[in-house]
């Protein structure tokens, strides 16, 4: 059994869970981790001038590989900037370990500066938070940490490393965590009964969420549909949860508006996969499911079944091998007017999306050449521009409804978005996504107001060369914050006569983005007329460097 300091065994660890990028916001209490690194060069450290960087990138990038990211900030001070990117890594479950440096544990009773309970500040956004104060501890809790975070339900891991555990010396074993078996396989007898449901139902309806495509569920969602004749909504759609040009796909669920309730209402049978069936931020009245709906929810995060609706069968399986069963049950058990009437209904939603799909057209074609030109004209000049394989971050907020009806995401990995809702994972987070897609073009569709959060990955996009492309939205406000007064205005507080003054909402001195973009590195270029978007667009693909269009659009109501 090999004696090495604390630092060494991280570094070892890391190097034998197959870590390639430690992202990182330096600090004095992670000196002897970042002493370390400079004798193990395939550790590679990115540099963020921000700790909410460092993890959005640490996101983006597990995320984009599947594996569990590693990230490393400062002590109490800095891991406070950190939490509002370890929120978003909580709430959409990113197998992440997040560390930082303490002071040394014989100063702990003198109430050092900067100092603090690190694992209570994390602990509610983690599946498993801890200190470790003896560098004994080391490879056994840097094992743990990595099963934890790529264990379903996936999520994130907090470590804290005391300076003198650091530097202490102890003999170590290093030993990385298994890959893990995770396929859980479904109970046969909630299989048999959810099937018996499906194959009498008039009109099911499937809603996915983004469980579906962290295990890699897509096509097995798709055959469920197919065979079913089901539309299939999502309740959360940040990766590709369902092809979107597919006839079945129906959309996202606004879980904000009483209208999903509508969307809903027809539904018999609801069969909920990989999602959480329903979390919304707005208050709604009336629940989202009919008291005669049957609801089966099909999920590996066993906390979020029955965990707000009443249950018919909860069935707790890895989403593609619990799909997988539950469709070739189907096949047996439904008879053949059954399956003639969901070929019926799979022929008339194709009619539906086509029809709609049209309609979407025509109103688009009426929207050119607005000046400041239309969001929908903007997402429809990037989507043409865009190379096939492309690769999109989404943080557009009020523009998503215009980018989902531009691009086509088909492909899982295609298409991630902003998870848990705290503004700044897209600038950051491309950066991740690209270091995991090093061939494919990476495109960050962001908010002006959204950008502004972690604006700083720029100067992290220009001192390494990763050539992510961003395209702001700029509105010149916080438009969804306008959105949601109009809502509490007009609905929950019935007041159609009150007009708002939208205090805090507008940017009344315009941002100029592209030249924040030149102050740190990086191209930037202010993009107003729609003919030029696409040209601009291309260069910046051919560039080989990052780049950022400062795209002006109509921001009304």
């Amino acid at each position: 059994m090999p004696s090495m300091s604390g630092k060494q065994a991280l570094a070892q660890m890391l190097a034998a869970e197959g870590v390639e990028y430690i992202f990182g916001n330096p600090g004095t209490s992670e000196t002897p981790f970042l002493d370390v690194l400079q004798d193990f060069p395939q550790l590679k450290y990115i540099q963020a001038l921000q700790e909410g960087t460092a993890v959005g990138m640490a996101d983006g990038y597990a995320r984009a590989t599947g594996k569990p990211a590693f990230a490393n900030i400062h002590i109490a001070g800095g891991l406070a900037n950190g939490i509002s990117a370890l929120y978003n890594a909580h709430r959409g479950g990113t197998p992440l370990i997040l560390t930082a440096g303490n002071s040394d544990t014989r100063m702990f009773m003198a109430d050092p500066v900067l100092s603090g309970d690190l694992v209570q500040m994390t602990s509610q956004y983690t599946k498993w938070s801890a200190e470790i104060l003896h560098a004994s501890d080391i490879p056994v809790a840097v094992r743990r940490a990595f099963k934890e975070a790529k264990t379903p339900p996936t999520g994130p891991v907090f470590l804290s490393f005391p300076w003198d555990t650091m530097d202490d010396l102890s003999d170590v074993d290093i030993v990385p965590s298994s890959p893990g078996y995770h396929r859980v396989r479904p109970d046969t007898d909630a299989i048999a009964q959810a099937s018996m449901l499906l194959s009498q139902a008039d009109n099911p309806v499937i809603v996915v969420g983004d469980r579906v495509a962290q295990s890699g569920a897509v096509s097995q969602v798709v055959g469920l549909a197919e065979q079913l004749g089901s539309k299939v909504y999502a309740s959360a759609y940040t990766e590709v949860n369902f092809p979107t040009s597919h006839p079945l796909y129906a959309g996202i669920l606004n879980l904000n508006n009483p209208s999903t309730a509508r969307q809903l209402a027809g539904a018999d049978v609801v069969v909920a996969i990989g999602a959480n069936v329903f979390n919304s931020f707005l208050y709604v009245e009336n629940p989202f499911l009919s008291p005669t709906t049957k609801l089966i929810h099909l999920d590996s995060n066993y906390e979020e079944v029955e965990k707000i609706y009443a249950t018919e069968v909860g069935i707790l399986a890895d989403p593609a091998a619990g799909t997988a069963e539950l469709t070739d049950a189907l096949g047996q058990d439904m008879s053949a007017s059954a399956k003639e009437a969901a070929a019926t209904r799979s022929a008339t939603y194709a009619d539906e999306r086509r029809r709609s799909d049209e309609q979407y057209q025509e109103r688009l074609r009426g929207l050119t050449g607005r000046s400041p030109m239309a969001v929908e004209q903007m997402m429809q000049e990037l989507a043409e521009a865009s190379p096939p394989d492309v690769i999109v971050a989404d943080e557009a907020i009020t523009s998503r409804p215009a980018l989902n009806r531009a691009f086509n995401f088909d492909e899982p990995g295609s298409f991630y978005g902003i998870q848990g809702g705290a503004l700044g994972w897209a600038m950051p987070g491309a950066l991740g996504i690209k270091l995991a897609n090093p061939d494919r073009p990476v495109l960050a569709v962001v908010g002006d107001g959204a950008s502004l959060y972690t604006v700083q990955a720029l100067w992290t996009a220009a001192k390494y060369n990763i050539p992510v492309v961003y395209a702001i939205c700029n509105n010149r406000a916080y438009r969804i914050l306008k959105v949601n007064m109009d809502i509490y205005l007009q609905r929950m507080l019935e007041d159609k006569e009150r007009q708002s003054d939208y205090v805090g909402m507008n940017f009344d001195n315009p941002l100029n983005i592209s030249a924040i973009a030149q102050g740190m590195g990086v191209a930037g270029e202010r993009v107003e007329d729609p003919k030029e978007l696409g040209p601009a667009l291309r260069r910046a693909y051919d560039s080989g460097k990052p780049a950022l269009l400062d795209v002006s659009i109509d921001g009304s109501l």
